[in-house]
């Protein structure tokens, strides 16, 4: 453990006796903060699950506000806290009141959200409390007022909660800027990063602290105890293991099993439709009516702090969860996690195994469910790494331009700006430090005029230059608009979902249940039945923007589809599932059907190495397949196919389509592919030209561009009293994207949806790394018939979707002849 530069404070007798009236003694890092902050210093504080590192985090601040009488205190904001979300805001200023009350603290705690009522967060800009804690979004929100500095000039503190999973995203790159602009309202102000483990400590370590204009800052790092090492096993079958599907539909009487024997369970799974069908495969089984929950982030704010509250209390036994509980609320009742499907990274697993048992010196305890064979191998892999203690470390991204013209605009909100000044305090923020004047100048000329090509129009002209050289917004309007629209989180359009009173019509009245996709909703004709909220519901029709809905029962509800929200397998992951495959000595500790599985592959074709590519083709039905396994995720391995299939085309092989999962792409074409020189096609050159001709007719591109559109302010989702639809917001992106590619080709919001596709829903980046290692070292294998590692691939192109996920019933009745053929040794 990394010791405290200064000699261990002693606590404030009040304090002192409050840690020995629980029979606790302070712990070495949370002094060690204590020290930091005495001094004036910035400190970055990693910590595992149940060390008190949020407890750490506080007592400086409340130690400091302790130390002066509340009558010698003006109204004034004393620490800023910043949470990725607003349960996990919400959560900590409920435990923080517990040693405030006790020790009769004279400090008043309040939370700042997107639910907090209108009138609170009027009332807290003119009578602040003394810790306010809050989100990404709410601090921009406060940063473009006119009485920002006002209201954050006193501050002396900020700690920013789970950095790790803020720093490295727009999310992060907002809060950068928020934070430097704090740093010229309130230059003395120090910080608190509170981090799980990472790889690297030290971009988060810049991150804390103002960077110089050459050179790097580092804040101070104070690492605590290590914690026990979790209890992890795997739940997969001796006699049967899934091809493929991901929804684990046959572990369900063990996992209500291994709910029934703990006291409280969360299930954690990847995506909301999966928390849906989860929770209903449950409920159905649930014959002693165990009380369980469903939580994910299209439910009504009301529904989730339902749960949160019954969680708090104890009263429920187990919660079916997606990663809105991933972060660090603290349950101690919670004694197991259960994560259902891979984790797709070895960090997130720590982080979900984190939420059992909250006390430093015992283990957690955690079970994976692999919901097919490929992820057997990656939830192995996954343990393997974290009972080992390496973890996943993201490469770091420039800072997005797209939110630095959203943070330009903000600035300007609050108050006229000089850009010699602006620029100085944008370079301070970490993923900005190497931001070139030339790029920032054109970001505030994109502000004040939508850059050469959109200049004509007026309605993107949002800044004026005053007399004295400062830039200030326009119009009175465009400061509202900001404030509709401010953040970088984007979901497609949403439509709220309620429950349709009994014997009133359709559009009279109804208790909202959360918010779906609008062009989900927009595909229902009444009568239609999908689970959602915990339910099986019958839509009966829209009415001002509301779908409204009837209880139901109906078994083959579909389950509704959310864009977003799927993790992509990790690239550290990724290496660890490869080399796991290319070492026969690992597979005798895998469920027989997966290593058995493994052996006839490799009889019938090869285990690839792993830093090999393996490319299959085999004739089937009238058909013809190429199948490969780059192991790099399913972003990268769809744009793989997008490039692939128009290289096929050239070559007249006449593909019909591909299918990508995170293991194994697969093409099917007219034409046998055996002859195709696989070299020349997966030659790294298909990031040139290629890339560029697909680029410019990708409907994903396009809805990157639409997504920075809206960040950076070009097109706004929300007016007053008004809100565009999904359709609006395309078509008027599209629109634009036409227009700049034609006339302005290197306009600084097309340079950014480059930027973002490199990393996003493209993952060009990562496509080309993998394109890179395999160069020349690309095996081919011409086969009669489909192999064992490619029957998965295939099931995925057999199976019939419905709303985004697979009937796993549906998928045993395509599985019989295709296992048979691939399984059959000659």
């Amino acid at each position: 453990m990394l010791q405290p530069v200064f000699p261990a404070p002693a606590l404030p007798a009040v304090f002192a006796d409050w840690f020995a009236a629980r029979g606790w003694a302070p712990r070495p890092h949370q002094l060690a903060l204590i020290a930091h902050a005495q001094a004036g210093e910035s400190a970055l504080l990693i910590a595992p699950t149940g060390g008190g590192k949020t407890l750490a985090g506080f007592l400086p601040s409340l130690i400091d506000l302790a130390a002066t009488p509340k009558r010698a205190r003006k109204p004034a904001l004393h620490t800023l806290y910043i949470s990725p979300l607003k349960a996990l805001a919400v959560d900590v200023a409920r435990n923080l009141e517990t040693p405030v009350a006790e020790m009769s603290l004279p400090i008043r705690v309040e939370t700042r959200t997107g639910d907090t009522p209108p009138g609170r967060r009027q009332r807290q800009k003119y009578s602040p409390p003394d810790i306010l804690l809050t989100t990404p979004e709410q601090f921009a929100l406060l940063l473009s007022s006119r009485d920002a500095r006002r209201f954050f000039e006193n501050v002396q503190a900020v700690v920013l909660d789970e950095l790790h999973a803020m720093h490295n995203s727009k999310r992060g790159d907002l809060l950068s800027l928020g934070l430097a602009r704090l740093q010229e309202l309130a230059p003395k102000h120090r910080r608190i990063g509170l981090s799980a483990t990472v790889a690297d400590p030290k971009p988060l370590q810049r991150y804390l602290v103002p960077q110089p204009m050459s050179g790097e800052a580092l804040s101070a790092l104070v690492i605590g105890k290590p914690g026990a090492n979790p209890k992890i096993s795997i739940l997969a079958s001796e006699s049967y293991v899934p091809w493929a599907g991901h929804l684990a539909r046959h572990t369900m009487p063990e996992i209500l099993a291994a709910m029934k024997r703990a006291t409280t369970t969360l299930v954690f799974v990847n995506t909301r439709s999966q928390a849906e069908r989860t929770f209903q495969e449950l409920w159905r089984i649930n014959d002693d009516n165990l009380p369980i929950a469903l939580h994910h982030g299209s439910l009504a704010p009301e529904q989730r702090r339902k749960v949160e509250a019954a969680m708090t209390r104890g009263a429920l036994r187990g919660v079916v969860c997606t990663s809105t509980l991933d972060l660090g609320i603290d349950w101690g009742a919670v004694d197991q996690v259960i994560c259902v499907g891979a984790p797709k990274g070895a960090a997130r697993l720590v982080q979900r195994i984190g939420r059992a048992n909250h006390r430093l010196d015992e283990p957690s305890n955690a079970m994976l469910v692999p919901s097919n064979r490929f992820e057997v191998l990656e939830c192995e892999a996954a343990r393997d790494a974290v009972l080992a203690g390496e973890l996943d470390g993201e490469p770091l991204r420039q800072g997005g331009m797209d939110v630095l013209t959203q943070h330009i605009l903000g600035a300007a909100c609050s108050a006229p700006f000089d850009a010699d000044a602006l620029f100085k305090d944008v370079k301070s923020a970490s993923p900005y430090r190497n931001l070139s004047r030339t790029d920032f100048d054109a970001a505030v000329d994109f502000v004040a005029t939508g850059g050469y090509a959109l200049k004509r129009y007026d309605r993107y002209a949002k800044l004026r230059k005053t007399p004295e050289g400062l830039w200030r917004v326009a119009h009175p309007r465009i400061a509202q608009q900001y404030r509709l629209n401010v953040g970088v989180i984007i979901e497609d359009p949403m439509i709220d979902i309620r429950l349709q009173s009994k014997g009133r019509p359709t559009g009279a009245g109804g208790r909202v249940l959360g918010k779906l996709e609008e062009y989900f909703v927009e595909n229902l004709t009444p009568g239609d039945t999908f689970v959602f909220s915990g339910d099986v519901l019958r839509f009966e029709g829209i009415h001002e923007n509301a779908a409204f809905v009837t209880r139901t029962n109906d078994p083959e509800a579909q389950i509704p589809s959310y864009n977003g929200g799927k993790f992509p397998l990790s690239t550290f992951l990724a290496m660890r599932v490869r080399e796991m495959l290319s070492d026969p000595r690992q597979w005798k500790r895998l469920p027989h059907p997966v290593g058995e599985w493994l052996e006839i592959q490799q009889l019938r074709s090869k285990i690839p190495d792993s830093s090999e590519l393996l490319v299959e083709t085999f004739p089937r039905g009238s058909k013809n397949y190429l199948v490969c396994y780059p192991f790099e995720g399913r972003l990268a391995h769809q744009t793989l196919g997008m490039l692939i299939t128009r290289r096929l085309e050239r070559l007249r092989m006449r593909p019909l389509g591909f299918v990508a999962n995170e293991y194994a792409l697969a093409v099917w074409a007219l034409r046998d592919m055996s002859g195709v020189d696989m070299d020349a096609l997966f030659s790294e050159d298909m990031l040139g030209d290629d890339l560029d001709a697909w680029l410019a007719e990708s409907a994903l591109y396009k809805r990157t561009f639409r997504n920075c559109a809206i960040v950076s302010g070009l097109i706004e989702r929300r007016g007053i009293g008004t809100e565009k639809t999904g359709r609006q917001v395309t078509f008027s992106s599209d629109l634009i994207y036409d227009v700049l590619r034609e006339h302005e080709p290197d306009h600084i919001l097309l340079r950014a949806t480059y930027e973002d596709a490199a990393t996003g829903l493209l993952d060009i980046g990562r496509l080309s790394g993998a394109l890179t290692r395999v160069k020349g070292n690309i095996t081919a294998r011409a086969l009669e018939r489909v192999s064992p590692l490619a029957v998965p691939a295939l099931l995925e192109i057999s199976k019939e979707m419905v709303a985004g996920e697979a009937h796993e019933d549906i998928l045993h009745e395509a599985e019989e002849s295709l296992v048979a053929e691939a399984m059959a040794v000659d």
